[in-house]
C-alpha cells in the first residue's frame, strides 16, 4: 500500500504544477489591444419634419464619406422623418464609416433654423443613439441650426395666414 500511495502523491504534486504553470501563463499573457492611429470624422444631421440626412465627412467637412436620408430607407413620404428612418440611416452611415477606418466622430445636428423651426425633426435622437450604438467614439456634439440675430420677414403677409 506505501507504494500505492507513493505514487498518488506523485501524481497529484506533477498535476498541481501543471495547473499551477498554466494559471502562470494565462496571467502573463498580455491583454490590450495593439490598433492602429485613430482616424476621426464629422457626422452632419439634418432633422425637419419632412426627412433626416446624414451626412458623414472627414474632420475638415470637404470629403464625403457616406451620406443616407430616411426617404431612402422607408416607403412612404410620411414616414421620411421617422425616427425608425432616422435610425435606418444612420446604420448605413455606420456600416460605411467602419469599412473605411473611421474610430470615432463629432455629431453636428442641424434643424431647419432661420425663420422655419429652430428644433430638430424626430428623426434627431434616434440617429444619435443608433451613431452611438454603431461602436465609435464620439466626441462632441454640437447644435449648428442657423439662427437669424435680425430675422428675414416669414411669409404670410401683412395680415398672416388666413384659414
Amino acid at each position: 500500500m506505501s507504494k500505492v500511495e507513493a505514487e498518488i502523491k506523485e501524481t497529484e504534486s506533477v498535476v498541481d504544477e501543471v495547473e499551477s504553470e498554466e494559471f502562470e501563463e494565462t496571467q502573463s499573457e498580455p491583454t490590450a489591444k495593439k490598433d492602429g492611429p485613430e482616424k476621426w470624422g464629422i457626422v452632419h444631421i439634418y432633422s425637419s419634419y419632412n426627412n433626416t440626412i446624414i451626412h458623414m465627412t472627414d474632420l475638415t467637412g470637404g470629403e464625403t464619406v457616406s451620406i443616407s436620408s430616411g426617404g431612402v430607407h422607408v416607403n412612404a413620404d410620411r414616414y421620411e422623418s421617422s425616427p425608425f428612418a432616422a435610425m435606418k440611416a444612420a446604420n448605413a452611415v455606420v456600416e460605411v464609416g467602419k469599412t473605411k477606418g473611421f474610430t470615432g466622430f463629432h455629431i453636428r445636428v442641424r434643424a431647419v433654423g432661420g425663420v422655419g423651426s429652430r428644433v430638430p425633426g424626430p428623426g434627431a435622437q434616434a440617429a444619435i443613439r443608433a451613431l452611438a450604438r454603431g461602436g465609435f467614439k464620439i466626441g462632441r456634439i454640437d447644435d449648428v441650426t442657423p439662427i437669424p440675430h435680425d430675422t428675414t420677414r416669414k411669409k404670410g403677409g401683412k395680415r398672416g395666414r388666413r384659414v
